[in-house]
């Protein structure tokens, strides 16, 4: 044999023997996680007292006990290990360091409040742990990712960004009111907070294309406990719809809005009202309240959003605020992406969670590419996620949009007017 035919011999052998140690090291690793009895951490931080954050750990720890009472992942349990935030995003930061450092969590689901996420984001990268919001809306999370992707690629945005939100809202606008009612001007009145500034550049940009001209747009301190003068104000303008961005703050306006018999109708975000407790917490105000979901009671937009929320009210008693829904499909799709990893290696999991396709209880759950401008965004359209509109009718929570999962029609309190007589 020549000098050179050993030569390529040796270097095939050579790469025979690396593939060879590459195969058994991935069938060692894959063994390894598949024979460990260890729990499966996920770490949960939220609003645990808050109206819309207190569903976050409940529907969370739902999907953990359903997936363990069907052998877990390879045989390893799902423990959720919860942390009350108090609404503080330092809280939150001491939290997640605790999670990610002492209690050793796999991954972590964390907030509906925007600024908490935002604090949390950047500790995603330095202590190489996943984290998926079932709540925050800020497009910043997102865009953040894609300015510092290495750093940042450990965020994923398991709720709809803003202006997404938006978006839905004017299409549902434009069916309802638009198209059916003939309404032509609104006021924007949002909260001032993180999540609310690209909300209400989306509503002041796609508003005025489905028909509705912006005739002011009100910001709101969160602090605000007497809404009289807003409410004045926006009266005194003559719209023919408010169209919302609250979260924090939604009992109190909602309240005085029935109260002084506003005669101007509200639709749009109102993270409270998606709770079902909102009912009582308003005394029944809600009433004819209209508000963006992403799922509701008795909607059946995946085959598994009715069984959810049948499960979810039999185990506490009440329906859960549209964080809960996502919270459940984040526990499913991030057990999911472990069991197609194989691993709860920090950076093979973020790759896994990239591919995720799984439907959840509002929708096809996809995730967008690192190339986009907003990575780790869910996609929404009809092949994804479509959202819907509901009403608070009679204290039910009726969905009116999309027409084709509708279960009810449009009715407003006697207070107000809509059309010529406003």
């Amino acid at each position: 044999m020549s000098k050179s035919d050993r030569s390529t011999a040796s270097t095939r052998l050579r790469a025979v023997l690396a593939a060879s140690a590459a195969v058994a090291a991935l069938t060692l690793a894959t063994h390894s996680f598949a024979q460990s009895t260890d729990p499966i951490k996920i770490g949960v931080i939220a609003e645990a007292q808050a109206v819309a954050g207190a569903s976050i750990p409940q529907a969370a720890q739902l999907a953990a006990d359903e997936i363990n009472a069907k052998g877990g992942v390879n045989g390893r349990k799902i423990e959720i290990v919860t942390y009350d935030n108090h609404s503080s995003a330092a809280e939150s930061v001491r939290a997640f360091q605790r999670a990610a450092t002492e209690d050793h969590v796999n991954a972590v689901i964390a907030s509906y409040i925007s600024e908490v996420v935002l604090a949390l984001e950047p500790w995603t990268g330095r202590l190489k742990t996943v984290m998926v919001t079932p709540g925050a809306a800020s497009d910043v999370i997102t865009q953040n990712i894609a300015k510092d992707y290495n750093n940042l690629k450990y965020t994923f945005h398991g709720y709809l960004t803003s202006t997404s939100l938006a978006d839905q809202v004017c299409s549902a606008a434009k069916d309802l009111l638009v198209n059916d009612l003939h309404m032509k001007s609104a006021v924007v009145m949002s909260e001032d907070a993180a999540w609310t500034t690209p909300l209400d550049a989306e509503y002041i940009k796609c508003l005025p294309t489905i028909g509705l001209q912006v005739l002011d747009h009100i910001r709101v301190s969160p602090d605000t406990t007497d809404f009289t003068p807003i409410f004045n104000k926006i009266e005194g303008e003559k719209p023919d719809v408010m169209i919302t961005g609250i979260s924090h703050v939604g009992v109190q306006p909602t309240v005085q809005w029935k109260q002084q018999e506003v005669p101007v109708p509200m639709l749009g975000i109102s993270s409270q009202a998606t709770n079902s407790s909102f009912w009582n917490d308003t005394n029944g105000a809600v009433e004819g309240v209209l508000y963006q979901g992403v799922s509701g009671p008795d909607v059946a937009v995946t085959p598994k959003t009715l069984p959810f929320v049948k499960a979810f009210k039999a185990k506490y008693g009440n329906f859960p605020s549209y964080c809960g829904y996502t919270a459940y499909d984040e526990v499913y799709y991030i057990a999911d992406a472990i069991k197609r990893a194989g691993s709860t290696d920090p950076d093979k999991l973020v790759d896994a969670l990239e591919k995720t396709d799984y439907v959840g209880t509002i929708g096809r759950v996809q995730f967008k590419g690192k190339d986009s401008p907003n990575p780790h965004a869910l996609k929404v359209g009809p092949a994804t996620i479509t959202g819907l509109m509901l009403q608070w009718q009679d204290g039910k929570q009726v969905n009116l949009w999309p027409a084709k999962v509708a279960n009810g029609k449009l009715k407003f309190p006697k207070f107000i007017k809509v059309g010529s007589a406003n």
